[in-house]
């Protein structure tokens, strides 16, 4: 069993705040092993380098996690003023989203279904 009461559990867990600049994109259209592939590239690099590695990356994922690695960056530089130069990429993940299902016609009258997967991307930053 848990210690204390349910309400004292929770303002324990929502002490510990992490405050670290970060960046969401959530429901993604791309799914969580194409969106993997890109963030395993930048996982633990300075942002420049990232930046330079996503700029000419060829995958679709790319173009979508730069826009959140600048994203995340201006809110370290605005919101916690730290300087970029010195900005690298603690943590970076995706998680499952809701799959949209469609129905695709197939023959003989029967119908197959199409499973368009999305996902929750997130990227953390840190100063060294």
């Amino acid at each position: 069993m848990a210690k204390g009461h349910r309400s004292q559990i929770k303002r324990a867990r929502n002490e510990v705040k992490d405050t670290r600049p970060s960046a969401k994109l959530s429901y993604a259209r791309m799914s969580v092993q194409k969106a993997c592939y890109v963030l395993d590239a930048i996982r633990g690099k300075d942002v420049e380098t990232a930046l330079g590695i996503l700029t000419y990356n060829p995958r679709y994922a790319s173009s979508v996690i730069k826009k959140l690695l600048d994203s995340a960056a201006a809110n370290a530089e605005n919101n916690s003023g730290m300087n970029k130069e010195n900005l690298y990429v603690a943590e970076c993940y995706a998680n499952k989203a809701p799959t949209m299902k469609r129905i695709k016609p197939r023959a003989q009258g029967r119908a197959y279904r199409i499973e368009k997967r999305t996902s929750h991307i997130s990227i953390v930053l840190d100063e060294r």
